[in-house]
């Protein structure tokens, strides 16, 4: 349960246009009881437990959170934390799901031949398979509520000059940008700007190209003026051909010439209203390139986040909106483009992402820059395998029996499961992408009981709901007893039990050796189930598939150490417990060469780490970023 709830202030501007087909978070929540209508406001911005994870580097204002956009806003409220500048990159509602390749790394224990036949190595073809990181697959209403919710949080937390960039694409932008009048006023809208790729990503002969996105700029305040920098915004080259022989050294041009017209003569008299050939005003729309050219880390070239911003337009936001020690925040952060420009560039950041692989890629990127840091987590008590699409593709399988479209069961549900005694029993899940499902309150109860089991096509007799949060469980029973008018029993489950309970956690064998005050620690055997698993589906699909088309297929096969599976190994030589402190650490790249610190080398990993302090604790993770701890002794 959360530890408590967190207002969202300041209030939505009144007397903008609205969007009636949503639900917006303060509204009133009405239900049916004994005939008479009752209204439930819901309190605000759930607060949890937040567990600092590993400290990186010195003491910081800098912050690296896993969770969702509004309990990470819900602790920054908490801690009195307030944002200078915003910029976000959720979800466009697309209905595509984004996956990551997933690298085997080299058999270390073949390390001396594989140096022998490095360059065959390199052209040799990585075996990797796909994983889903996030699914944006949304119906319109479901994301329209949960952008209303998030941007709520969002405000809440920002400075009183603050801004705000949410960069969205042109098929859902324009209803976005109405929340957005709603949620910071319609007179706090200071640009559009389109941002064009210099290449056409998804082009069509039999259509016009779609070459830009949509990025809307809100402020808090009017003086939250922007300082583009000057190299950012040239005046065109035909503009400086013109003028240039009438410039002066600076690039001003003479109140003797006119700029364009007869009419209209150029003033310079106050230099700083003069024209300046080499220096444009900006402009709202930017040409930038959408590859990703600078700080192309081994997670983004492996092909983990496909939708990665370029630095250079981060860089053009930021100097534009903050200035040094300022704090910037993205809180569907990615890869961590935002972290890494706003730390170059002397501002704090906070980076927030529910995804484990996002935190973990952004940690690995802001340690090759040098920066100082902490992790944290929100402990809202769901043990997400790596992130909530992951968990939701999962659940199908961990309740057991449970099948999907069954006849007479809407989508309401999750599935069913077909009993001998009882016949077909309906299981309502909520859906962990959504954080409004996270908490099970009587207006859902209300909604169960007095609609969905009416609706259903099929006599029942009995129904289950899981649950990850309960308002109020005394409160809750007695409304399911006071109001349930079906002969229907409802059974209540913890869906934490369920994930806690069918997770089977990594394993590590390995030896420690101390000689001449130099510890090496040498990994014998890795075991991790779940990459197993997954390995093995690949290769089943695989041989299916090749009997189909009678193309050879080739599986990827795994040693009996299993050491191909690990990305990075960690010792803490500071603390037996608590708040993870990295010694010291090396990282295995797709091709098995090891990073040290941030430094890509050519050597390959051998299977050992070395230090010189004695470790007490040892941190392995794999290629898909489960983390295992264990004691060294």
């Amino acid at each position: 349960m959360p530890v408590k709830y967190i207002p969202y202030t300041p209030n939505t501007v009144e007397g903008q246009a609205v969007l009636d087909n949503i639900t917006r978070t303060q509204r009133l929540l009405r239900y049916r009881e004994n005939n008479e209508v009752y209204n439930r406001i819901k309190r605000g911005m759930p607060y949890y437990e937040v567990e600092t994870v590993e400290q990186v580097g010195k003491e910081s204002e800098n912050i690296v959170l896993r969770g969702e956009c509004i309990s990470a806003c819900a602790y920054l409220k908490e801690q009195n934390i307030k944002v200078d500048l915003v910029y976000i990159d959720p979800p466009f509602a697309s209905g595509a799901d984004y996956a990551k390749k997933v690298h085997i790394r080299k058999n270390p224990k073949l390390a001396e031949k594989v140096a022998k036949a490095e360059a065959e190595l390199e052209m040799e073809e990585l075996k990797a398979f796909e994983e889903t990181m996030y699914g944006d697959i949304w119906k319109k209403e479901d994301y329209l509520n949960w952008m209303y919710e998030n941007l709520q949080a969002i405000k809440s937390i920002m400075s009183e000059n603050a801004s705000i960039y949410v960069h969205l694409d042109p098929s859902i932008g324009h209803y976005v940008k109405i929340l957005m009048d709603e949620v910071f006023g319609e007179d706090n809208f200071r640009n559009e700007i389109i941002w064009c790729y210099k290449t056409s990503l998804r082009s069509s002969p039999k259509s016009y190209g779609k070459d830009h996105d949509n990025i809307f700029f809100y402020s808090n305040s009017e003086f939250s003026e922007i300082h583009p920098d000057k190299k950012d915004f040239p005046s065109s080259e035909s503009t400086i051909k013109r003028w240039k022989p009438y410039a002066d050294e600076n690039g001003f041009v003479s109140n003797k010439h006119f700029a364009g017209s007869k009419s209209t003569i150029i003033d310079t008299t106050d230099e700083s209203k003069g024209f300046n050939i080499f220096n444009g005003i900006p402009r709202d729309w930017w040409e930038i390139s959408a590859n990703v050219s600078k700080g192309n880390t081994d997670e983004v070239s492996a092909g983990k986040y496909a939708t990665q911003k370029p630095e250079s337009l981060l860089e053009r936001i930021i100097k534009a909106s903050s200035n040094k020690e300022m704090v910037v925040a993205d809180f569907f952060g990615g890869s961590g483009v935002t972290a890494k420009v706003a730390n170059e560039l002397g501002r704090k950041f906070i980076h927030c992402d529910v995804g484990i692989n996002s935190i973990q890629t952004v940690r690995d990127r802001l340690i090759a820059e040098k920066a100082d840091f902490k992790i944290l987590e929100v402990k809202d008590g769901v043990s997400l395998f790596r992130n909530p699409q992951q968990t939701m593709d999962k659940l199908g399988t961990l309740i057991t029996g449970l099948q999907k479209k069954v006849e007479g069961v809407s989508k309401f549900w999750f599935g069913a499961i077909n009993d001998s005694k009882l016949g077909v029993i309906p299981v309502y899940a909520p859906d962990l992408i959504d954080s409004k499902q996270k908490v099970l309150d009587i207006p859902t109860i209300n909604r169960i009981i007095n609609q969905e089991i009416q609706n259903l096509n099929i006599t029942v007799k009995k129904i289950i709901v899981y649950y990850i949060d309960i308002d109020d469980e005394k409160e809750l029973l007695k409304f399911i007893k006071d109001n349930n008018a079906t002969t229907v029993e409802i059974e209540l489950k913890d869906l934490k039990n369920l994930l806690h309970e069918t997770v089977v956690n990594d394993e590590v064998e390995f030896s420690l050796n101390n000689v001449d005050s130099e510890y090496t620690i040498e990994i014998e055997k890795f075991v991790s189930d779940r990459l197993l698993q997954k390995i093995g589906a690949f290769n089943e699909k695989g041989n299916l598939q090749s009997l189909k088309n009678g193309k050879k297929f080739n599986p990827i096969e795994i040693s009996e150490e299993g050491l191909e599976l690990i990305e990075l190994i960690s010792l803490d030589c500071n603390n037996k417990e608590g708040k993870w402190f990295s010694s010291t650490e090396i990282k295995i790249d797709k091709l098995g060469y090891v990073i040290t610190k941030g430094e890509k080398s050519k050597d390959f990993w051998n299977g050992k780490i070395t230090t010189t302090e004695k470790p007490l604790r040892i941190k392995v993770r794999n290629i898909s970023g489960d983390e295992l701890i264990k004691d060294v002794e």
